[in-house]
């Protein structure tokens, strides 16, 4: 794992006496998560053949983590906190949420996190972001805002949970509440603009009451129990007050329906859009994954209307998606 070349100094690093539960407890149900991917993988190209992470054990042998790590994944290992390295496999992947699931294939002999409440974390609090191995891979953070996030890849949290610091392998990391118990799952680095053109990093979390009503689906079908999202193959993104599109996947609806980087969107179905959030779930609204989806697209002077029919990304990825 590469956490295991560098740590976090004390100053930083999560303090017994701040916290009203046993922290050493709590930081040896995060694991390291390493995963290989095939080479001809839908996801090997953007996310790479070779992932490593973390995860979090929250019953017997299951460990949460970021999907992005185990998606289309052959092979999975599980570090643990002495030491241990013990193979897992993918029991689920959810496209909606970003939570995966892995099962460990022997047994762990550690305490599994419990589900907190992430509605009920407030602002200011202070929370420990747990990375595997311990409090010299953990930092000690603050949750500086909850709000929406929309990611360029048909993806929006209506409200994520943003800390500070940042913390450098935050690929699965747990984000421990107050009460000890876990509210979130680490997914991303951001940068947020301050005073005199510096930024500050923040780390972008999966609030884990997403998690509560589709568990039981993902632990026994792999997947929610609902039809999937329409998925267009879409990355977009704003420029000043303008929607744009980035890029495209690779032989998927959008790039089929001839929709091309640097058109710009103005109305799905009919309906106006004007934000990323607001663009995903306009396409959502509009029926499941197979539906037809009209655009209203500006492109070299002249505007026109499109049609994408959308699919079911899980189908062109490998692995548990396709239960």
């Amino acid at each position: 794992m590469s956490s295991a070349h560098w740590e976090f100094p004390q100053s930083v690093q999560p303090k017994p006496g701040d916290y009203a539960f046993d922290i050493d407890q709590a930081l040896s149900a995060v694991v390291g998560l390493s995963a290989v991917i095939p080479a001809d993988a839908f996801t090997a190209e953007i996310l790479g053949t070779e992932r490593a992470g973390n995860g979090v054990l929250i019953r017997n042998n299951v460990v949460l983590t970021i999907g992005y790590l185990i998606t289309e994944a052959e092979t999975v290992w599980l570090t643990l906190f002495d030491g241990r390295a013990v193979p897992g496999t993918v029991l689920a992947y959810d496209q909606e949420t970003g939570f995966g699931l892995v099962q460990a294939l022997a047994r762990l002999d550690v305490t599994p996190l419990s589900l907190g409440s992430s509605g009920g974390a407030r602002i200011g609090e202070a929370v420990i972001v747990a990375g595997a191995g311990g409090r010299k891979h953990s930092l000690a953070a603050r949750i500086v805002s909850k709000q929406e996030y929309a990611g360029y890849w048909e993806y929006v949290l209506d409200e994520a949970i943003f800390t500070a610091p940042a913390h450098p392998n935050w690929g699965g990391t747990a984000v421990i509440g107050s009460g000890g118990d876990l509210i979130g799952i680490g997914s991303l680095q951001l940068q947020q603009a301050q005073g005199q053109g510096t930024a500050a990093h923040l780390n972008m979390s999966v609030p884990i009451d997403l998690l509560k009503p589709i568990l039981n689906d993902l632990l026994t079908i792999g997947r929610p129990n609902h039809p999937p999202r329409p998925w267009l193959g879409l990355y977009a993104t704003e420029v000043e007050d303008k929607l744009v599109i980035a890029g495209l996947a690779k032989s998927g609806p959008a790039a089929r329906a001839d929709l091309r980087v640097g058109d710009m969107v103005l109305a799905v179905a009919g309906t106006k859009v004007d934000s990323l959030g607001g663009l995903f779930r306009r396409i959502w609204s509009v029926g499941h994954a197979g539906v037809e989806v009209p655009f209203t697209i500006y492109r070299d002077g002249r505007t026109f209307e499109a049609r994408v029919t959308s699919t079911d990304r899980s189908r062109l990825l490998k692995g548990p998606s396709l239960h």
